[in-house]
């Protein structure tokens, strides 16, 4: 069978909780070539999400690397993608968001290989909805996730400044005495980690049981509000959090005192407290209080070892950096590509001196300027979010207006991270707009303005 997916513009997840209609644990798994202990694989780091090479079938694809996932999911295929899947049974798949079960399809005995690492009998649910689909607030193609099935067949050290991540055969790997390095207690339940820390928020300390997920891109999600929130002084902001596979997830987003990892603490947190309806995916799980994401994760370099239960932090060069929110309002999505042209420099330019009717060289010079150009194709970038009452919502900068520049600076020279990063990077700072709205083009000038 093949399968094909249609690229739209939606948005990308924060967190997933899958359940299945069935459990199956019989495959395999991973394994690195007879007598290699180890493999390191590059990854690219976007969005404080990792994403890594995977061969489907023989096809190479992209995946994110979502320790929040309890099965291999493929999704967001382009319309010339095609890839070969086996043996395939309908399922309901139940994600995080609002609009319920979305249809799946099972498929059993398929080759996946990441790096060196090899499963010859994989299973994973191909989603056809084509409302899912990553890849426009990525900014590169998404075609899946994969968790649980390749955490558990090795120790995995994900290093954010490197970009890379490591795989130990767990048979030949011990963990060597770091006394930088704290060491943290797991719990797999739904094949899914979950640790037990403390934050801190209003002055009041509260035990917490998180998932750790590394396909979070928020540094930490709480789910009851009596945890950090009051009215008076109101000391939150309602926003949307982002795309689950079941729809939006809108809520609120706050700061915590501390959060506690062992003995490293982080004060100032990004939090976010997501609404009662997308709180209804979480009801399997009574004991959870939330999610550890990424926002975290990329201050350490983290090790992940499932048969162990344990997971080892040494925080890196980002562990120091203060938490920002979008200070712009907008969420900015790829959008397909825009034809383009841009002056080829030092190309198209010549004089001569001009003679007389004798034949004679006159002191007269004439030029020739004959610009030359190089066409190509170019991302295009279109707002998708406006936050209520942000800087760019009062600058009237609207859903849907197509980013032509940034600053002076033509939109397409901008990667989507960089974008983010702009609109996160220094209150006070100016923003110039050229939008297009509809063939209509506009000019919008707002300041960005810390939130919280």
């Amino acid at each position: 069978m093949k399968t094909t997916g249609l690229y739209r513009s939606l948005g990308i997840t924060l967190a997933l909780l899958i359940l299945l209609a069935s459990y199956g644990y019989g495959q395999e798994g991973f394994r690195l070539p007879k007598g290699q202990k180890k493999d390191r694989i590059s990854f690219e780091f976007i969005n404080n999400l990792v994403v890594v090479p995977v061969e489907v079938n023989g096809k190479p694809l992209s995946f994110l690397l979502d320790t929040g996932v309890n099965y291999t999911l493929l999704f967001s295929l382009y319309e010339n993608d095609s890839l070969e899947i086996n043996n395939v049974t309908p399922v309901k798949i139940r994600g995080v968001g609002n609009n319920g079960n979305i249809d799946a399809l099972k498929s059993v005995h398929n080759s996946l290989k990441i790096g060196d690492a090899v499963d010859k009998d994989h299973t994973f649910y191909v989603i056809f909805d084509e409302s899912i689909n990553f890849s426009p607030r990525m900014g590169i193609p998404i075609h899946g996730v994969i968790g649980y099935d390749f955490f558990k067949d090795f120790v995995i050290r994900t290093d954010y400044v490197a970009e890379h991540i490591t795989l130990f055969d767990p048979d030949q790997f011990t963990h060597k005495k770091c006394r930088n390095c704290e060491e943290i207690d797991l719990q797999m339940i739904g094949r899914k980690p979950y640790l037990s820390q403390g934050v801190k928020a209003l002055g009041r300390h509260y035990d917490v049981n998180l998932l750790v997920d590394t396909g979070a891109s928020d540094a930490i999600w709480l789910f009851q509000e009596s945890m950090g929130i009051q009215e008076q002084p109101v000391n939150y902001f309602k926003d949307f959090l982002g795309l689950g596979l079941s729809g939006g997830v809108f809520g609120k987003r706050s700061k915590l005192d501390m959060v506690s990892l062992g003995r490293f603490e982080i004060p100032r947190v990004n939090v976010s407290y997501p609404d009662s309806l997308a709180l209804k995916s979480f009801n399997a799980f009574k004991d959870r209080h939330g999610t550890l994401g990424a926002g975290i994760l990329k201050r350490f370099t983290v090790t992940m070892d499932y048969r162990s239960r344990k997971m080892v932090l040494r925080k890196n060069k980002f562990f120091g950096d203060p938490f920002h929110y979008n200070m712009s309002g907008l969420t900015v999505e790829h959008d397909g590509l825009i034809p383009a042209k841009e002056l080829k420099k030092g190309t198209g330019r010549s004089f001569n001196f001009a003679s007389d009717e004798s034949g004679d060289q006159t002191d007269k010079v004439s030029f020739n300027l004959q610009p030359v150009f190089t066409f190509f194709l170019a991302p295009k970038y279109v707002v998708s979010e406006v936050r209520k009452g942000s800087p760019a919502d009062l600058a009237e900068v609207l859903k849907g207006d197509e980013l032509i520049s940034i600053n002076g600076k033509a939109a397409y020279k901008y990667d989507l991270e960089s974008i983010t990063a702009l609109f996160s990077s220094k209150s006070g700072r100016r923003i110039t707009l050229v939008i297009n709205r509809q063939g209509a083009i506009l000019r919008k000038k707002f300041f960005l303005r810390e939130v919280l």
